[in-house]
């Protein structure tokens, strides 16, 4: 029986939906626990002026992003008082003469522990994320460092803020990632735009066959083994970090596809939304992520339009 949805947006939420196996969770554990370093251009922050003082005292729109990394850290300390894997943020100026507004702004909003502050030429750039083990790095506008940080194995996007963000939780952290491109390699959508027939034959024969590796992978490697963490702690309900797919596949074969991949790598994700090519701003409202990952420049358009702080995935090879 074809497995295919009907009705204009298949929908599905699955909780827990890839059983880790003990081995995978072992593997998890057992990583050396390093500091989970996120690069960010201190761009991204949009600093604001106060009209008298001309100092600043806020960080901007991103500001919702690295709080909810001190939420992580502030429950990781709790459980694990001797653990160094946590999370640290380099935010990264090219400009000496706002160092001094950015220490100020970092320093009222109580981010001195998790916040390093750091001028540097663009020149300089790569080496640096490099040495510093960079999990992550969010760059404010396109540019070749982004290219040649995926072309080094770092995961890289450029972040996008909208005009008015939507509220987000103080205790949790919600990360959305699309599926192709992102979490999972192209092939699918290369096959996708010789036409949508093409597509679903494809993704038929192939629904038991794993995609390969996409950039993002690696960074819900890192967010998952969090998880197991804090959960070996009985934080499961109440985990202070949920995981979303959100993808235009639909919840036919493409979509088991999905999540047979997940599984194939001893992944789970927290919840899979499958909207079979609707648009995914609604449904990121409803979610309303920190941050949200996607390759296609129609859904970071659409996702912005929602107040969603959202981060344009380019492949190394585009």
């Amino acid at each position: 029986m074809d497995p295919v949805m009907n009705g204009e947006i298949a929908h599905s939420r699955l909780t827990n939906m890839c059983d880790m196996s003990t081995q995978s969770k072992r593997k998890y554990e057992s990583q050396s626990e390093i500091p989970i370093t996120v690069a960010m251009s201190s761009k991204v922050f949009n600093m604001e002026k106060q009209p008298q003082s001309g100092i600043s005292t806020s960080l901007g729109p991103a500001l919702s992003f690295v709080k909810a990394l001190q939420e992580v850290n502030v429950k990781l300390k709790e459980h694990y008082p001797e653990s160094q894997e946590l999370f640290k943020v380099l935010l990264i100026n090219d400009s000496p003469s706002e160092f001094d507004r950015l220490n100020n702004a970092i320093k009222i909003q109580e981010l001195e522990e998790l916040i390093t502050p750091l001028i540097m030429e663009k020149e300089c750039l790569i080496n640096e994320l490099k040495k510093n083990n960079t999990h992550l790095y969010l760059a404010a506008a396109p540019g070749l460092e982004v290219q040649e940080a995926l072309r080094e194995g770092i995961t890289a996007a450029i972040m996008n803020i909208p005009e008015t963000a939507v509220e987000v939780s103080e205790t949790q952290l919600r990360v959305v990632f699309d599926g192709d491109a992102v979490l999972f390699s192209d092939e699918s959508e290369r096959v996708f735009r010789t036409g949508l027939a093409a597509f679903h034959e494809h993704e038929r024969k192939n629904v038991d066959v794993p995609m390969k590796d996409g950039p993002f992978k690696k960074f819900l490697e890192v967010l998952k083994r969090l998880q197991i963490k804090l959960r070996n702690k009985g934080l499961t309900r109440n985990c202070p970090i949920r995981t979303y797919l959100v993808t235009s596949r639909s919840a036919g074969y493409d979509g088991y596809r999905a999540l047979n991949t997940l599984r194939s790598w001893g992944l789970e994700i927290d919840e899979a939304v499958f909207l079979r090519g609707s648009k995914k701003g609604p449904m990121l409202e409803v979610i309303r992520p920190h941050i949200f990952f996607d390759d296609q420049d129609c859904h970071i358009t659409n996702a912005l339009q929602y107040g969603i702080v959202s981060c344009h995935v380019k492949c190394s090879s585009e």
